[in-house]
């Protein structure tokens, strides 16, 4: 949904034809990255297990990582995609809430790199996570993330 400053309703810009893993659906979606370069949104869309663009206007998504409807901790697949951000040349970072890790995809690839956490492993030290929801990168690319269970926010330095 948009809303337009002081609006009382919004508009809806994706999804909303009902829960489920079709190209015209989102289900369970989380995190969500503002594409200005390419009028789009960049969609978490953790129920169905992958990351998907949005473009403006459109009624439909295409895929960018993940595979549709599979769950996995492999480096194509996801537990559950929570949030997603893109870099300056539009590589995507993925938080793998479940698998305890952060996937880095280069732009235009299908198979995943783990660049925080072990997957499958969660932990209090520095080089584990217990649950990342969110993500963020800062103007040097120095990765910011949330690490859910264990109360803290994990910081990485460019990858």
């Amino acid at each position: 949904m948009c809303y337009l400053l002081n609006a009382t309703s919004g508009t809806q810009v994706a999804g909303g034809n009902s829960g489920g893993d079709g190209y015209t659906q989102l289900n369970g979606t989380y995190g969500l990255y503002l594409d200005l370069s390419t009028n789009s949104m960049i969609i978490a869309n953790s129920w169905s297990r992958n990351i998907v663009r949005w473009r403006f206007g459109a009624s439909n998504w295409t895929q960018l990582a993940g595979t549709l409807g599979v769950q996995g901790n492999t480096s194509t697949t996801f537990s559950i995609p929570s949030d997603v951000e893109l870099d300056p040349m539009g590589n995507i970072y993925v938080a793998d809430y479940p698998n305890h890790r952060i996937q880095f995809f280069l732009t235009g690839e299908s198979n995943g790199i783990t660049i925080a956490g072990v997957t499958g492993q969660l932990g209090t030290d520095a080089t584990l996570l217990y649950r990342p929801t969110s993500l963020i990168l800062d103007n040097q690319l120095n990765m910011y993330v949330a690490d859910w269970y264990n109360h803290r926010i994990q910081k990485f330095l460019r990858y």
